[in-house]
């Protein structure tokens, strides 16, 4: 039997993959991996925005679309790695998601405290992968960075 910490860190790990899969399509490093209680990764999906155009393909949002009808949505564990927006931390509840593994909220903080309020269990991995991944892209494009998170030009 897979532990629950075994099961937390290879979320994070497809998430993480997922990020990088982002990076290297030239759009938003954030990555999301849904995970079952035996440890096999149901979906994944990385943010497509810049590579769709696409507003609302965000990480968590691509991965819960790809991983289609279900029924044991309350089962599952959500790891994304960086902290769910709005959007995200919303379908995350709409789903009945009752775990989220964050890689990381140091760059971004979104929406922890509604998912908390929905009895939503959040575990903050402070993973020093996804930290340095967001870092660096925030550097190195923060007008791609502001555009994601919805910050107006010239503010």
């Amino acid at each position: 039997m897979t532990s629950l910490q075994e099961i937390d860190r290879a979320a994070l790990d497809a998430a993480y993959e997922e990020a990088l899969a982002g990076r290297d399509e030239g759009g938003i490093p954030i990555g999301s991996a849904l995970i079952a209680p035996d440890g096999t990764v149901v979906a994944a999906g990385h943010n497509l925005r810049v590579q769709t155009g696409d507003p609302t393909a965000h990480a968590e949002t691509s991965c819960i679309r790809s991983a289609g009808r279900r029924r044991d949505w309350h089962t599952l564990t959500l790891a994304s790695t960086l902290s769910p927006c709005a959007m995200c931390s919303g379908t995350a509840v709409l789903c009945r998601i009752p775990r989220v593994i964050i890689g990381e909220h140091e760059t971004f903080t979104g929406r922890e405290d509604w998912l908390h309020a929905e009895g939503v269990e959040v575990i903050v991995a402070h993973d020093e992968r996804c930290i340095a991944l967001m870092r660096a892209f925030i550097a190195d494009h923060p007008e791609l960075w502001n555009e994601d998170i919805g910050v107006p030009p010239d503010a």
